[in-house]
């Protein structure tokens, strides 16, 4: 159980570009996390229009802002909806922020989901069946960006037309390609021909589903699943408040339609030593590395108190 790995995800929702900056300083500076990420996404609300007032600024030139402001932790966007940008133009802006980080950026990238997004700001959403394949386009079209001199491409979605790429990442062959999202059927699969890490959400049972779909997928096209960075994003309620966190899981249970134990299990929420064992059930069904979502937003005593109670305990 050594050497798991955890980030956080300190995002833009909700509060000033200064606040933003200093708790992504201090992180960096004096934390155990070994990553940081931001979410991608123009308003605050959850998918829908209620609660989307409050300020939050665009992740990829916030992210390029904070690679500048950071030395230490890796850091990227969870996860960057496909729908937003043409794929030729976010492999520069990655590439960008590969240089300007120092070669720290991981790249994760989604099929997209916030529905009141797309329609607030008349962005073409589509059908779940072409936003899937969009994004396996998309994987294809920023891959070989990275990887060849004058690509030629004639997808459905997309196109290139032999273009210069310069300059190259600093990480080579190029920055690892983290694909979030876990539907079996088409994601997994995307994973398993391109991606370099996956990123799912669930309890642990479900998790451990979702490796085994992906493991099935890397067999049927001969990918080594082990290559595969096996990752979750997962709420952190860190607190001793009883009724505190049973308003979290009333909370939780009417958003998922499932009783409050069982949504319990989808969370690391209670005391240090309840998040410890959750983490060790996590890390049975394999997940190899945690990003600590956060609800309010930014909640810095509790990530300081993960990182120095919760994070020695697994390295």
């Amino acid at each position: 159980m050594s050497n798991i790995k955890f980030g956080a995800v300190p995002t833009q929702a909700g509060i000033s570009w200064d606040e933003l900056l200093a708790v992504w300083q201090e992180l960096d500076r004096s934390s155990g996390f070994e990553s940081l990420w931001l979410m991608d996404h123009f308003v605050t609300g959850f998918g829908v229009e209620f609660g989307s007032e409050g300020p939050c600024t665009e992740g990829w030139t916030s992210l390029a802002a904070l690679a500048h402001a950071t030395s230490r932790v890796r850091l990227g966007i969870l996860v960057t909806g496909n729908t937003y940008r043409h794929p030729a133009v976010l492999a520069k802006m990655a590439t960008t922020v590969d240089h300007i980080s120092g070669g720290r950026l991981e790249f994760g990238i989604g099929a997209a989901w916030h529905t009141y997004e797309h329609q607030a700001f008349a962005i073409p959403f589509h059908t779940v069946r072409e936003r899937l394949q969009r994004l396996d386009e998309a994987v294809q079209v920023i891959k070989l960006l990275w990887t060849q001199a004058r690509p030629a491409f004639n997808g459905r979605h997309y196109q290139l037309d032999r273009p210069p790429y310069n300059p190259p990442n600093v990480q080579q062959p190029h920055p690892p390609i983290l694909i979030g999202g876990g539907g079996e059927k088409r994601t997994l699969r995307t994973v398993a021909k391109y991606a370099d890490a996956t990123n799912v959400q669930g309890t642990p049972e479900e998790v451990a589903r979702k490796f085994q779909v992906l493991e099935g997928h890397c067999k049927e096209i001969g990918r080594d699943f082990g290559s595969i960075r096996r990752t979750i994003q997962v709420p952190l309620f860190l607190t001793e408040d009883a009724a505190f966190r049973q308003r979290v899981l009333q909370g939780m249970s009417a958003a998922t339609g499932r009783p409050p134990e069982e949504a319990a299990r989808g969370l690391l929420i209670g005391s240090v030593d309840e998040i410890k064992e959750r983490v060790r059930e996590f890390v049975a069904a394999g997940v190899q590395e945690f990003m600590l979502a956060q609800w309010p937003r930014i909640h810095m005593e509790s990530l300081r108190r993960f990182s120095e109670e919760v994070i020695p305990e697994f390295k």
